[in-house]
Formats: structure tokens, C-alpha cells, sequence
């Protein structure tokens, strides 16, 4: 360690010592025995803080302003996170009262608004006759009510003004805009943030150190409701919290930085400044996943701007930012030398050699972020733990996952971030179907969610279909199962997200030498006559590592596995009702370019968006067939 540390904190006792003479004072008569113990006492505390603060160090070059800034804001948040731990436990233990509990809150906040008028709310006296009064809700209900906010009307269906208007990604349908507000806030943080952090410590202690992080994320862009409200992806980001910046590797002005490939080059250029990096976190594992592809397409240009001090000119940065960045680099060749070497030994585990203290990738890696987590961990992230903290979505804080080691990602749901409902898979096309609560389902079976949150929805069919694995107390555990809106369909068979990903993986796993980097389907229906054949059917686009050409027999592998993993599917196939499917090879970097178009149309944020794996518009099929390599 650099013993300059030492002498800052042993100026930093006398400090404290001189501050405690001159508040006791000394006694004119006689040297009094309280300044020196308060004194001794300020000291020892001291000793003791920088003794702790030494012992979760690692590396150098850190300010002392920040590395303390980020020891007080650990152990604030740690106790947090205790605290509310504890909270959640005892919520576990009561869950039909924790509900109804948090229905009633929901209930009585916006009871004076348009809304609450015309469901009258406030005589609402628990869960029972808030469904029997107030309907199951799709988006639909809310469009006119949300455009009503945006214009600038009042107390529409929520008793304040909204921090946002949050645009969903778009995953199942066309994106939706809803409501974001102080409470969503504040719940997703005590309830989400601080409960996940301290199942994190707890199962990998390590992390309980003042190393930095590396964190991807992207400036959202909005735009401006007739009322002044703020419309974008309900996201914020780290430079909004300025007293937090020094928990990241990445500077503030970087955050600022408009374009995702400019913002990307900087977060990787300061995270392989700092050989300590400790965490690289994002919120899903497909942006972590697309980072380390942009690393190996530009490490040279990296290692280079390492070297000589300097931020590539190649970024279109706005002078002031540059000016600052560029103050923040100084020249490393010791350090250029490493990461050279570490590139030139291939990318297999190169997370782990590029940064020796790693100890996690934060980031969700289940539903459609799973073949990223799967990628990463097989590759560049090779021997480093996983953690697939929440599950959430616009709609705010749907459950946590307090068993970050376990293979399988569950969650926990939050028995006050919603009042959940849950309606039976078998009776989701049913018009007025009737709904379960937490206490009343049942272990092993699926349902749609539907959920009153504090934003203005209330019985809000969110279109996740989740399954029950089991219970924490009396509290449902649940597995992400599918996105109605993401199920191909096209004679009633209903071919999940999830059911179609392992038949892939099993036929992948049957095609010499081939890794699967990303893929989607298509309905042929909305592809009209351009894929041939008079069934329906499904299109493939796969994009692999490995393999330039598909053969015909490796394309009906895919088929066989499907027929193999679902009855029904086999079942119109045999009958001839659904034809065989047809399986693309797209060129390399397909998917890249696929997903910056549907986030151009979409207008959604790198931080928000999901891949869709079932294509909904004729354009970006159109796009992938004209990538067809095989």
C-alpha cells in the first residue's frame, strides 16, 4: 500500500483531536482529563475506521474524498439493506394481511382523484370487494386516461404529478407509456435495491469491499409530454446521483455522453484503467454481453489511448466533456503492457485476467437475457459468479431473488411493492376469468400476473406468465416462464419463449463446432408469400459462431427437437397442419444491427431494452432475410 494513506490518517486523528480540545476546552485550573479522552476515544475510532477501510482496499489511485464517500454510503446502505431484510421476513410470515395492507394504501392515495370517484375507493373496504367492483384491466383502459395526464390534467387516476412518462420496450406489442412516481421510486430501492445488496453480501462476502464498479449504462433520451412531463424509458441514471459516483469507474462527464458506442468506448476505457475493478453491473446481461463485443472489436485502439494518456478522437465529444475526461488520463504503459499481453492470449475467461479481483457480473440473466448470461459465462466472463438480482419492470418492483447462487433464477415476490393476482394458465383466453391471491396459489402451477401498483394501475394484466417453485414462509416463489405476446401461434399450439430457446440449444448442441450467438422467429403469416409453402409455419434466424453454412438435415434437427419437447406441436405437424420449419443463418452481427433498428422505432433505451424473440413487424423479418448468409 502506498504509505501516504497513513500519513493522511494520522493527520486525519489529530484532526479530530485538535476539533475535540477545542469544543471541551481546557480547564484554567488545572489540565482537565475530559478533552484527552475524548480525544483518545475520536482517535482509536479513527484507527478503527481506517483499520476497515484498509482492509477492503484494493489497488491505489483513489481520492481520499471518494474512497470515504464510498465507505459511508456501503455501510449506509448495508444497514439498509439489514433493516429491510428483516421487514420483508416479517412480511413473508403474514402475507394476506401485508396485501391487503398494501391494496388498501393504494386505494386510499388516489381515492380523490377522476378515478378513484368512479370506482369509489374509498368504501372499498378490502381485496374482496375491489374485485368485485373494479374489472380485470389491459392496457387498453388506461390509454385515454395516461393521455389525459400528459396534456396536464390533474388528479386523473393518480393524486400527483408523475416524475415520468415511462415508455415500456415494446418486447410484446407497441411500446406502452405509463406512470412513474415518487413511490415507485422509493419502493423498488428499499424494497429491490437494498434487499438484493444484502443478499449479494451475504453470499459473496467479497463484494463487501471498497472496490469499484464498473457500471453500463447509457444516457436515456426524452422528450417533452404538452404538459411538460418528462417522456422516455423509466430508467435514471447514475450522474442523477452525484453523491454515488465514486462506487463506478466511469467518470461523471461520461455519463452524460449521448451515444451509446461513444459512452461505451469510456466505460471500458476507465474500467481497464483500474485493474481493482471489483463488480461489472448493468441491468441486463445482454448489455454486458454486447460490451465485451465491442472490447474485442476495439481493444487495440483501448490499449493505445492507455498508453498515451488520451481519449480517442475518434469520439464526438462535446469540447468540455473532453477537456475533463482527457484531465483524468494520464500516460500507463505498465499498464498497456498487461492488457496487451492479457488480449493477445484470446478472450476465453478474459474478464477474469483483465480485472484479478472480480468477484461478480450484476445483471439479470433470465427470460430473453438468458442465452446472454449462458454466452458470457462459457466466454469472456468464464469463472466469475452471476447474480440476477431483481425481477421488475415498468410497472415497478415485482420480486427479488435471495438465492444469488443458485442456478436457477426465482424470485421472491414483493409483498408490498404490489397487490398481486394471478390468473390460471388455463384460463387466460377466458373473458372474465376469476383470480387467485398470493395465499391461495399453488406450488407447480403457472399464471399471468395481475398486479395494483402505486402508479396508477389497478388489476393490470402485466402479461408475464410466471410458475410457482415454491414458497418463502407463506410468500410465493416464482420462475419467469414466457411473454404472452412472445408465444409463436399459429394453429392454437402456443409455443413458449422458454419451451422454443431449449430446443434450439438442443439442436445447436447437434450442429459440428457451432455456438449459438443470438436468434428470433417469425409467424410466416406476416411474411406473406416471401418464405414459400402454403402451411404455416415458423421462420428461424439464428446467428452461430462457428458454422458458415447450415445443411438441410441440421435445419430439420431443429424441428425434431421441437416435436420432441411438445406434444401439440408434434401433433399439427404430423397432421400437416403446421409445416416444417424454416431456419436461416444470418450473417455475424446481424442482431446488433437489428437490435439498434428496433430501438430506433421504438425509441427505447439501451438500458430497457429485451431482444424480441418472436417478430411482430413484417420490416424487421424483412431486415434478417436480407441478412440470410445459408
Amino acid at each position: 500500500m502506498d504509505f501516504s494513506w497513513f500519513r493522511v490518517a494520522v493527520a486525519l486523528c489529530f484532526a479530530v483531536l485538535s476539533v475535540a480540545v477545542a469544543v471541551v476546552g481546557p480547564s484554567p485550573a488545572m489540565p482537565s482529563p475530559l478533552p484527552a479522552a475524548v480525544g483518545l476515544c475520536s482517535l482509536a475510532g479513527v484507527a478503527l475506521v481506517w483499520r476497515d477501510i484498509s482492509s477492503k482496499m484494493k489497488g491505489g489511485n483513489r481520492t481520499l474524498s471518494g474512497l470515504l464517500g464510498q465507505y459511508v454510503a456501503v455501510k449506509a446502505v448495508g444497514w439498509l439493506g439489514r433493516r429491510q431484510r428483516r421487514k420483508l421476513e416479517a412480511d413473508t410470515l403474514d402475507v394476506k394481511r401485508v396485501q391487503e395492507e398494501t391494496l388498501l394504501k393504494r386505494l386510499r392515495k388516489t381515492a380523490n382523484t377522476c378515478y378513484g370517484r368512479e370506482y369509489d375507493f374509498s368504501s372499498i373496504k378490502n381485496s374482496d370487494g375491489f374485485r368485485a367492483r373494479h374489472p380485470v384491466t389491459t392496457y387498453e383502459h388506461y390509454r385515454e386516461l395516461i393521455r389525459r395526464i400528459a396534456v396536464g390534467e390533474e388528479k386523473v387516476i393518480i393524486a400527483e404529478r408523475p416524475l415520468i412518462l415511462a415508455m415500456t420496450s415494446g418486447t410484446s406489442g407497441a411500446s406502452a407509456m405509463l406512470l412513474s412516481t415518487k413511490d415507485t421510486n422509493s419502493e423498488f430501492f428499499l424494497q429491490g435495491v437494498a434487499v438484493c445488496l444484502d443478499a449479494m453480501r451475504q453470499a459473496f462476502p467479497a463484494t463487501d469491499s471498497l472496490q469499484r464498479t464498473t457500471k453500463f449504462f447509457y444516457a436515456p433520451t426524452f422528450r417533452q409530454s404538452e404538459a411538460g412531463i418528462p417522456i422516455g424509458p423509466n430508467s435514471s441514471t447514475p450522474a442523477s446521483s452525484r453523491h454515488m459516483l465514486n462506487l463506478y469507474t466511469t467518470p461523471a462527464p461520461a455519463f452524460e455522453v449521448p451515444s451509446e458506442k461513444d459512452t461505451l468506448y469510456l466505460h471500458l476505457l476507465f474500467a481497464l484503467k483500474d485493474q481493482s475493478v471489483g463488480t461489472l453491473e448493468s441491468n441486463f446481461a445482454s448489455t454486458v454481453f454486447y460490451a465485451f463485443s465491442a472490447l474485442q472489436e476495439r481493444w487495440q485502439e483501448l490499449v493505445e489511448d492507455i498508453e498515451r494518456g488520451k481519449v480517442s478522437s475518434a469520439l464526438s465529444l462535446e469540447p468540455k466533456a473532453r477537456a475533463k475526461l482527457e484531465a483524468l488520463m494520464k500516460p500507463d504503459p505498465e499498464r498497456a503492457a498487461q492488457l496487451r499481453a492479457h488480449f493477445q492470449d484470446g478472450f476465453r475467461g478474459i474478464a477474469k485476467r483483465l480485472w484479478p479481483h472480480l468477484h461478480l457480473v450484476l445483471a439479470v440473466d433470465s427470460g430473453s437475457n438468458q442465452i446472454y448470461g449462458e454466452m458470457l459465462r462459457e466466454s469472456y466472463c468464464k469463472g466469475v459468479p452471476f447474480y440476477s438480482p431483481f425481477y421488475a419492470a415498468t410497472e415497478g418492483l415485482i420480486g427479488v431473488n435471495l438465492w444469488p447462487q443458485e442456478p436457477n433464477r426465482h424470485y421472491l415476490l414483493c409483498p408490498r411493492s404490489m397487490f398481486c393476482e394471478f390468473l390460471p394458465e388455463s384460463s387466460l383466453e377466458e373473458e372474465t376469468p376469476r383470480t387467485l391471491l398470493m395465499e391461495e396459489v399453488k406450488e407447480g402451477d403457472s399464471y399471468e400476473l395481475v398486479i395494483t401498483n402505486a402508479s396508477g394501475l389497478f388489476r393490470y394484466r402485466v402479461g408475464d406468465v410466471v410458475k410457482v417453485v415454491g414458497f418463502h414462509n407463506q410468500c410465493p416463489i416464482v420462475e419467469f416462464q414466457y411473454r404472452r405476446g412472445q408465444m409463436l401461434n399459429v394453429r392454437g399450439e402456443k409455443i413458449s419463449e422458454a419451451l422454443f430457446l431449449g430446443s434450439l440449444k438442443k439442436a445447436v448442441a447437434q450442429w459440428p463446432g457451432a455456438q449459438l450467438v443470438d436468434y428470433c422467429c417469425a409467424e410466416s403469416g406476416i411474411l406473406g408469400d416471401m418464405t414459400g409453402g402454403s402451411d404455416p409455419h415458423y421462420q428461424v434466424f439464428v446467428e452461430l459462431k462457428g458454422v458458415r453454412k447450415l445443411t438441410e438435415e441440421q435445419r430439420y434437427k431443429l424441428d425434431v427437437c421441437l416435436q420432441q419437447d411438445s406434444a401439440v406441436y408434434k401433433s399439427f405437424r404430423i397432421k400437416g397442419s403446421i409445416g416444417p420449419m424454416r431456419v436461416q443463418l444470418v450473417a455475424e452481427g446481424a442482431f446488433k444491427e437489428l437490435r439498434k433498428q428496433m430501438m430506433a422505432f421504438s425509441n427505447t433505451s439501451p438500458n430497457t431494452f429485451k431482444m424480441h424473440r418472436v417478430l411482430r413487424r413484417r420490416e424487421y423479418a424483412d431486415f434478417l432475410l436480407g441478412k440470410t448468409v445459408s
